[in-house]
């Protein structure tokens, strides 16, 4: 794995493409990507549970591998979720999965954006698909959801 050598400039949001309903944990995702693809670790920085809970995936220090010609400079985060009991692409995402994820994206453009005119720390956001053509993940529009940049919420004054 390499180190980031530049700011992180892009977070990607993905899904894990498995059915509404079916909790994996990053455990399961880890195998998948170590044992399945042969990679030395799993390819996302963060997972998000059906249930909301934010489980640690590959450290953010270290490359992605995540979107093809995008890993070095991003950070990845995969939801639990995103196909229909068919397989086909469905935004899945639960009540808790929605109320997180905002959350967390704020959080690592706090630790990872660059300050703009406002003041605030901002991080590009796109979706898999935005990224790499062909593909549905994560299953739904991240711009129209989130926008085209995430900022931190601005520290309270005293």
């Amino acid at each position: 794995m390499k180190r980031h050598t530049r700011p992180i400039d892009r977070i990607v949001i993905h899904c894990a493409a498995t059915p509404a309903g079916r909790d994996v944990t990053v455990a399961e995702i880890r195998r998948w990507h170590v044992e399945e693809r042969g990679w030395d670790d799993i390819g996302y920085h963060w997972v998000v549970g059906l249930d909301g809970s934010v489980w640690p995936g590959r450290e953010e220090a270290w490359q992605g591998a995540h979107v093809a010609g995008h890993n070095n400079g991003s950070i990845g985060v995969c939801y639990v979720g995103g196909t229909d009991g068919r397989g086909d692409p469905a935004d899945t995402r639960t009540p808790e999965q929605r109320r997180v994820l905002p959350e967390l994206l704020e959080a690592i453009a706090a630790r990872h954006g660059h300050v703009g005119e406002d003041g605030r720390r901002r991080r590009a956001l796109f979706g898999h698909r935005d990224l790499d053509e062909g593909k549905a993940c994560p299953s739904f529009d991240v711009a129209q959801d989130y926008g085209r940049a995430v900022a931190e919420r601005p520290a309270a004054e005293t």
